[in-house]
């Protein structure tokens, strides 16, 4: 299929408005996020059976022609392994998608495990191997060569041809809906407003911490993320996980303190040590109502092990039941969510809203029977004969 590279406005409203009434469009993103907080749109690439297009958004001031088909309810839109391509239309111009599919999640409702790649895909489909030599490729320098440009078009013609047997097969198991809902339930997630409150709970070893040490990391980690922002760098290229935590930790007045700490990173002190010492500072002003409560780990709760053994056993019969793969039904992190809402770990900070087993179509597989069976005291007697 030959690719139309569109590099002036004109040509991107008139394209916009040959695909503004298209059923289906396959899409896709170039970008390079290497040293930077947010991912740097290279190109976009969309296809809709007769046109397909690679946009280039580094000559053209107004891509909202392009955003507005993302928005547009009436057209299908199909991505691969969508959620770093989110990030790309959530910073890039706040741009949220509707009606939206990932194929990636179409596969794995249907047993292909839960991250099988673009080329995988393809090869399954159709026996083409595809070229990947480009997947690590400057998407920003200039210009882009043929082979590139090849390559990027690749990845949202073969995209839109095979959706259809990927749809029907989700529709014959009836579990269109199903992979449907769960790309909303990811775009969602992408697009859901940061709780900068609460960012100290992501940083591995905070549940050592006392409530005066956390509250502590609660700024420092607030800072960590409006600094990354602002300066476009990952978060690890403002300050390093270990050095926020031996600061909580150790509350140091002065720099030199702070180099003798174990866990602190030198760049770190060397380009936000003030800054740091002055975030410190600035915490001492709460007054202890204020600092967060300590942590408990889902882990320390009397029996964690076993109990969720037992729910893993019992939502794998419920997923063989229902012919799924148990990757595609529960990860371990949302058996763990579970069961922190559950037990109200924490002063049951997590609403039901929040844990998926409570929601959509797991809900409907198991929910209720996962919630009798927790009731029951983690007994069920026919899982228990099974086992």
């Amino acid at each position: 299929m030959q690719y139309q590279l569109i590099e002036d406005q004109q040509a991107l409203n008139v394209l916009c408005q040959q695909l503004e009434q298209s059923k289906l469009l396959a899409i896709d993103t170039e970008f390079v996020r290497t040293r930077t907080y947010y991912p740097n749109l290279g190109l976009l690439q969309v296809y809709n059976g007769e046109i397909l297009a690679l946009i280039d958004p580094l000559v053209i001031d107004d891509l909202n022609p392009f955003w507005q088909l993302l928005t547009n309810a009436n057209i299908r839109k199909v991505l691969h392994a969508c959620s770093e391509d989110l990030e790309v239309f959530l910073s890039t111009a706040n741009c949220k998608p509707v009606n939206l599919i990932d194929s990636q999640i179409m596969m794995a409702f249907l047993g292909h495990g839960i991250s099988m790649g673009y080329a995988a895909m393809i090869q399954h489909f159709t026996d083409v191997e595809l070229d990947k030599s480009e997947s690590r490729t400057d998407w920003l320098k200039r210009p882009l060569s043929e082979r590139q440009l090849e390559y990027a078009s690749a990845d949202v013609q073969y995209l839109f041809d095979i959706y259809p047997q990927l749809a029907a097969q989700l529709a014959e198991k009836n579990l269109f809906d199903s992979a449907l809902e769960e790309t909303q339930k990811l775009i969602d997630k992408k697009f859901a407003t940061v709780n900068e409150e609460l960012l100290y709970l992501d940083i591995k070893q905070s549940w050592r911490l006392n409530a005066e040490q956390l509250n502590r990391l609660k700024h420092l980690a607030k800072w960590r993320y409006n600094r990354a922002k602002q300066r476009n760098l990952p978060l690890s290229f403002i300050a390093k996980d270990t050095t926020l935590i031996a600061l909580a930790q150790r509350n140091p007045k002065n720099i030199g303190f702070m180099l003798s700490l174990e866990g602190v990173e030198m760049l770190d002190v060397r380009h936000q040590g003030k800054t740091m010492l002055a975030v410190l500072k600035q915490a001492e002003k709460d007054t202890p109502a204020q600092y967060p409560k300590p942590i408990m780990r889902l882990d320390q709760y009397p029996g964690y092990k076993g109990i969720y053994k037992k729910v893993k056993n019992f939502i794998e019969q419920q997923a063989k039941q229902a012919d799924l793969a148990i990757e595609i039904v529960a990860s371990k992190k949302q058996i763990n969510k579970f069961l922190s809402w559950y037990f109200k770990l924490n002063d049951a900070e997590l609403r039901s809203d929040e844990v998926d087993f409570l929601q959509g179509w797991r809900w409907q597989l198991f929910g209720q029977k996962l919630q009798a069976f927790a009731e029951n005291g983690f007994y069920d007697a026919e899982l228990d004969s099974v086992l």
